[in-house]
């Protein structure tokens, strides 16, 4: 099971989460359907590779409570693991940047996708089908993020509003093929 990743993964999900909504010193549950999990882990995952998992994790994100939920499980970290991760600002420079820009109604998708631009040149940029997404947008080389985008432009009072959806590049493929 790569706990690496998985760890990096939940590490991610708890930082997007305190970027967009701010970080109060309490713990957070983020919920993964066994299928990410497998896709992230690179196996089926069951309850004592979750626990060998939570071994593994308690020095940087201290107790973490699993439980089983419908299709899946419920990662509760503790509120020391999520002031470890509050604490952790190399390498998210990009997502802060790019949920600033989002959050303040940029003009057009061209607005986030130059978020991206700043921060590499080997970027792919992938039309969508208009309905699910618009631009589908990912670094090629996975730095300084290894997830892929889904950026949609919605319309609003000022002109338009882009939303976008992150995933792992095997959750994408499952999901849109």
């Amino acid at each position: 099971m790569n706990f690496a990743r998985l760890e990096k993964n939940l590490i991610d999900n708890i930082k997007e989460a305190q970027i967009k909504l701010g970080w109060d010193n309490r713990p957070m549950s983020l919920n993964y359907m066994n299928s990410s999990l497998a896709n992230i882990a690179g196996e089926e995952v069951n309850e004592e590779s979750l626990a060998e998992f939570c071994r593994y994790s308690e020095k940087k994100l201290d107790k973490i409570n699993i439980r089983p939920i419908k299709d899946g499980y419920c990662f509760t970290v503790s509120a020391k693991g999520t002031s470890y991760v509050n604490n952790l600002n190399e390498g998210y420079g990009f997502i802060t940047e790019l949920i600033e820009t989002v959050r303040n109604h940029c003009r057009s998708i061209d607005d986030a996708i130059g978020v991206f631009q700043r921060y590499s040149d080997k970027i792919v940029i992938e039309e969508g089908d208009g309905e699910e997404f618009d631009k589908l947008v990912y670094f090629a080389d996975g730095i300084p993020d290894e997830y892929v985008y889904c950026l949609t432009a919605e319309p609003c009072l000022e002109g338009c509003h882009i939303a976008y959806h992150r995933f792992i590049r095997e959750d994408f493929h499952d999901i849109f093929g």
